[in-house]
């Protein structure tokens, strides 16, 4: 299944980039890409899930090719369910399924909660639908400080992009993303990333190089009452050696063992859950595995036991 075509969608602040794969009259297939990532890391699995669907990728404002927000608007966790409402409106899709990797599936869960009657599947690649953690929820309103002063700070700096060479860029991503292969890292280098006379530079806005930015903590009350909104299917996919063990920390397994037990008690038979080895970017690193897993489900299948 090759690629379909390359579509901008227009927004207030410029546009939003997508690609687009499969059948125009298969049921749509939302996917969303993981913080700094792009709509590429989705290349290596789309291919290979069942052609008969429509699958679009994005990418999220400031990332890849999409449009960056204008000066002094920050990127919050509210504006990328705000584009991914946006996107349904512009591709006229009333009812559709959601994947998400990593942030991008506390996107497409936050999103199934407050449109609840909009999404039919959900599928989260090594994430979770809402973004929880106890040891975090106290810092918060430092939190929403730091992200502030660090877009006011990078606003009045005003330094040009660094051009760096391909093979630097390269390894730099490795560097920071150790669950990333080098094939995989040349693959979001080529939509993450803009030619110039000397070198590379990177496509995305500076200003969500600041996790917090984009985060909202819920109170493990508000995670079960958002849990109970969903009307969709939800398949969730971990990768062994992904998310929960990036800190190593004992409250992340905690958190995570939190989460399932409630997704599992609220949706019941609209749960399944699946652990396969690999790391955080097992989609990409493993996607034949992956894709057995996820066509599976979108085709009505049960790939894993309920409870």
């Amino acid at each position: 299944m090759g690629l379909l075509s390359e579509l901008k969608l227009a927004v207030p602040w410029g546009h939003i980039a997508t690609k687009a794969w499969g059948s125009l009259k298969g049921h749509p297939v939302l996917c969303l890409h993981g913080w700094l990532d792009n709509a590429n890391s989705f290349d290596r699995l789309i291919p290979l899930l069942p052609q008969d669907f429509y699958y679009v990728a994005m990418d999220f404002g400031g990332h890849g090719l999409s449009s960056h927000y204008a000066p002094g608007v920050p990127y919050y966790y509210q504006n990328f369910v705000n584009e991914v409402r946006r996107v349904s409106v512009a591709l006229k899709w009333n009812r559709f399924s959601l994947m998400g990797h990593s942030f991008g599936g506390t996107v497409a869960g936050m999103f199934s909660s407050v449109f609840p009657e909009m999404v039919d599947k959900l599928i989260l690649l090594d994430s979770l639908p809402f973004i929880l953690d106890i040891n975090e929820v106290n810092n918060v309103l430092t939190y929403k400080r730091q992200a502030i002063e660090h877009v006011l700070q990078l606003e009045a700096s005003q330094k040009p992009s660094m051009v760096i060479g391909p093979e630097e860029m390269l390894q730099g991503l490795l560097k920071k993303n150790t669950h990333l292969g080098e094939e995989c890292g040349k693959l979001l280098l080529q939509r993450g990333t803009k030619q110039v006379a000397s070198g590379l530079v990177l496509n995305r806005d500076r200003r969500i190089s600041w996790l917090e930015l984009g985060i909202d903590y819920l109170s493990r009350e508000l995670m079960q009452l958002a849990t109970q909104k969903l009307q969709a299917h939800v398949l969730l996919i971990k990768a062994a050696h992904g998310l929960s063990n990036v800190r190593k920390d004992q409250t992340d397994q905690e958190l995570l063992l939190f989460s399932i037990s409630v997704l599992r008690a609220v949706l019941k038979e609209r749960f399944q859950f699946v652990e396969i080895p690999g790391n955080h970017y097992i989609h990409m690193n493993k996607p034949q595995q992956v894709a057995e897993i996820v066509g599976a489900f979108l085709q009505g299948q049960e790939v894993a036991p309920a409870s």
